[in-house]
């Protein structure tokens, strides 16, 4: 790029810099100012809850963040080396799709007493004619919790990483590099660990700690289906926030405060824990044995190997193929969980199906319009503006902006969703959009921006920067080549984006609930609301809406993304 280019590019450049930064660092000034008080910080750590509360949080967070990398690892080895990443990606919109709290609240009516997994087993097996008083959810462990979690993020990080492996020209030169350590007699397990896996786990870093900071600051599905006595921490931020008392929301802020500050102590320790893994395996490296010595019983996974995380599967009974099934099973039973309950009238236990039909519940659902309709326009305006603004700043800065600009972008991935909602809230009290729509769209924007950053980088990075060489070459301009060129190869990243966005503005539980001052309801708060409730055919009908709108996202989004049709001229009738 010339100097005259770089200079008039600059303003473009900074102003959508500053409307998008400006909003993000006031928020996060506002709350580092609330979190810092001293007496808010005594306060914390005289409450007994605390200790308690913060050992559940890393207990859940920690493990379900383990499980999720193992799983995925082990994910993309297996469908790298036998070819099958590709057909599995084919689902990963539709789970992708499905929103955290209608996961947990599907798992609830699995896995709770009066679930279905007791009643297909009683009273016949069990004897139980009435559910027994058993702490299956909202257990004390946090199983159902980080069982949960592992469940809604295996999909979202194999669905980041898949895009990366997509990506043309590494694709190309991975493949090469791994057929190339195969002829030096690697199997291809060490191939794929020693030569594409280190290279493939540093661009999973970003998104590995999005997965860590969800799984440590979570409120909407703990709340479902986490524990209750203690609550995690981030619970018990979000419970004090809440209260009317000023010094118990000060506290609040303070656990928020205490939350950010475990995170990042974590994700530093997670990144270092990644380079030790990183060094070692290229150290063991040097003495691997060839192919012929080193594989094990079942030719998947050599016996002295240096696959790190990779090494410890193999001794494990779940293959990556049964684990791919368990995980769609366990989805498509959540799915008719869902369904079911929205429907079902008197059930009692231990009956397997409900004696009554009934679509009440979703009558009260369609009658409560506004509710649908303020979920749909704020997904659609989130996820609209987010891209424009995500397409113009990919388009117009240059591309070691890009790389020094994306940890701030990426903040609200990796920091508390209780800690950005102290900051929203005070902007928006300052600037008076508290209880607002346009205050609503400002905070659902704000958390919906990464996703969708994270979502289209990939793409236009693999985009070949010579065909823009080519088209000015022929005397088009630069807009030519965007409508005529670019944007139709991108259309199928710029249309997943959207509807990558649109999802995460419906699953937005405290921004809606704070920022909007309880004057807004959405498909989300409303489930969970209902989530600790008695009404099981309204909640289920609320979680089942809140799948089924990402769900419609996502097909639009592989509409309008299809690829051009061409015909052929061999197929062309000469009608002369």
């Amino acid at each position: 790029m010339d100097p005259p280019l770089r200079r008039v590019s600059f303003l473009p450049t900074f102003l959508l810099a500053l409307i998008a930064a400006l909003p993000m660092g006031w928020a996060l000034w506002a709350a580092a100012s609330q979190a810092l008080d001293v007496s808010a910080w005594q306060a914390l750590w005289a409450d007994p809850q605390t200790l308690h509360a913060w050992g559940m949080t890393l207990w859940t967070g920690l493990a379900s963040t383990v499980l999720v990398w193992w799983t995925v690892a082990r994910l993309l080895a297996h469908g790298f080396i036998r070819q099958q990443l590709a057909r599995w990606l084919t689902h990963v919109p539709t789970l992708l799709a499905t929103p955290h709290a209608a996961m947990a609240i599907g798992l609830v009516l699995w896995l709770s007493p009066s679930g279905w997994a007791l009643r297909l087993v009683s009273p016949g097996f069990t004897g139980f004619d009435a559910p027994p008083p058993w702490l299956t959810t909202q257990d004390p462990w946090g199983l159902g919790l980080i069982l949960a979690l592992w469940l809604k993020e295996v999909p979202f990080l194999l669905w980041v990483a898949a895009t990366q492996l997509q990506r043309e020209d590494l694709r190309r030169r991975w493949q090469a590099e791994f057929a190339l350590a195969q002829t030096l007699g690697h199997t291809p397990t060490q191939a794929f660990a020693q030569v594409v896996w280190p290279q493939l786990a540093p661009r999973l870093r970003w998104p590995l700690l999005a997965v860590l900071a969800y799984g440590l600051t979570v409120v909407d599905m703990a709340l479902i289906i986490g524990p209750a006595t203690p609550p995690t921490l981030a619970v018990l931020a979000w419970q004090w926030l809440g209260d009317a008392d000023a010094a118990m929301q000060a506290q609040g802020a303070a656990a928020a405060g205490w939350l950010t500050g475990t995170l990042l102590l974590a994700g530093v320790l997670t990144v270092m824990a990644l380079r030790v893994v990183a060094a070692m395996r290229k150290f063991a490296s040097r003495g691997s044995l060839p192919q012929s010595q080193t594989t094990d019983r079942e030719g998947w996974l050599p016996q002295n190997t240096p696959t790190g995380i990779l090494h410890f599967c193999r001794r494990l009974p779940l293959r990556p193929n049964a684990m791919w099934t368990t995980i769609l099973t366990t989805y498509a039973a959540v799915w008719f969980a869902l369904t079911v309950g929205s429907v079902s009238g008197v059930w009692p236990f231990p009956q397997v199906w409900p004696e009554l039909f009934t679509l009440n519940a979703w009558q009260q659902v369609f009658n409560s319009a506004r509710t649908l309709w303020t979920t749909l326009c704020l997904g659609v305006a989130s996820a609209s503006v987010c891209l424009v603004w995500s397409v113009a700043w990919l388009e117009l800065t240059p591309r070691r902006w890009q790389q020094a600009s994306r940890p701030w972008w990426l903040l609200p991935l990796v920091l508390p969703s209780v800690l950005w909602v102290v900051g929203l809230y005070s902007v928006a009290l300052q600037w008076r959009l508290e209880g607002q729509w346009l205050g609503l769209l400002f905070a659902h924007a704000v958390m919906v921006l990464p996703y969708v950053l994270l979502a289209l980088e990939p793409a236009y990075l693999a985009v070949d920067p010579r065909q823009s060489a080519v088209v000015a070459s022929l005397g088009q301009g630069r807009w030519t080549d965007l409508l005529r060129i670019k944007w139709p190869l991108l259309k199928r990243a710029i249309a997943s984006a959207w509807a990558v966005g649109f999802a995460v503005s419906v699953a937005q539980y405290l921004p809606t609930l704070y920022v909007g001052a309880g004057r807004f309801a959405t498909v989300t708060t409303e489930a969970v609301t209902l989530a600790s409730g008695a009404q099981r055919s309204l909640m289920s009908a609320y979680a089942a809406l809140q799948m089924l709108l990402p769900v419609l996202a996502f097909a639009l989004a592989a509409y309008l993304g299809r690829p051009r049709q061409f015909e052929k001229i061999g197929s062309m009738k000469d009608n002369t």
